[in-house]
């Protein structure tokens, strides 16, 4: 059961350069996502995809339109407000799990929440909580190189959800992995969202897994079209 809007992409444009050598790679882009929800983007490569994320997750400005978080229009805030959004109401997960690699699994769920205040007691405790939701709990004091590529992303999506975040982004999430470990880290992903009640727009080249979402989306000429 979804509920209230928490994402609003609305009228988008986003272009480079001007006059005759423009190009545009979103133009009067519409995308609504709400509590609880899951949508797959499905669209190849070099037609917008990671604009449009980087535009959901206040990474980059639109040259047109609006940008709702949770109903605050974002577009045009300045870059210290936006980066507090970001690090309070959106959590990334990316191809490659971008681990550090010097900390053990359960202080890199630590860090995004002691850097946003929370005391070391209750970072681990959360940081713990996360990774046994995600049946990585026993691998929590292993440090990135001694954990296994679908390890390394359920520890990457402990950490990307460790502040509680409205919005989860995810940039092709299981794509580095082999067909049944891609299978478990969507089923941990897909689990962590419907309790939490996160929304999540996951890109994803996987039909598979897309077709298990609530929606799926492609882009065409600029614009998110339903599937």
């Amino acid at each position: 059961m979804t509920g209230h809007e928490i994402l609003k992409i609305e009228n988008v444009s986003r272009y480079f350069g001007d006059g005759e050598g423009r190009l545009d790679i979103l133009k009067g882009a519409n995308l609504t996502m709400r509590k609880g929800e899951m949508i797959g983007l499905v669209a190849p490569s070099g037609t917008g995809k990671s604009t449009l994320l980087h535009l959901a997750g206040l990474l980059e400005k639109p040259d047109e339109g609006n940008v709702y978080v949770d109903g605050k229009d974002c577009g045009a805030l300045p870059d210290a407000e936006r980066t507090t959004i970001r690090r309070s109401e959106i959590g990334f997960v990316y191809q490659f799990h971008h681990l550090l690699p010097e900390f053990s699994a359960i202080e890199n769920v630590m860090m995004p929440q002691m850097i946003a205040g929370l005391g070391r007691k209750d970072a681990r405790e959360r940081a713990a909580q996360l990774l046994d939701y995600l049946r990585v709990g026993h691998r929590g004091e292993h440090r990135p190189s001694e954990l296994s590529g679908g390890e390394q992303q359920r520890v990457a999506i402990a950490r990307a959800v460790a502040n509680a975040p409205l919005i989860l982004l995810a940039d092709e999430p299981t794509g580095n992995l082999d067909p049944a470990t891609a299978h478990y880290v969507f089923d941990a992903l897909e689990a962590l969202v419907r309790q939490s009640g996160l929304a999540a727009l996951i890109a994803t080249h996987n039909h598979e897994l897309a077709a298990r979402m609530d929606r799926r989306v492609t882009l065409e000429d600029g614009k998110v079209v339903e599937v």
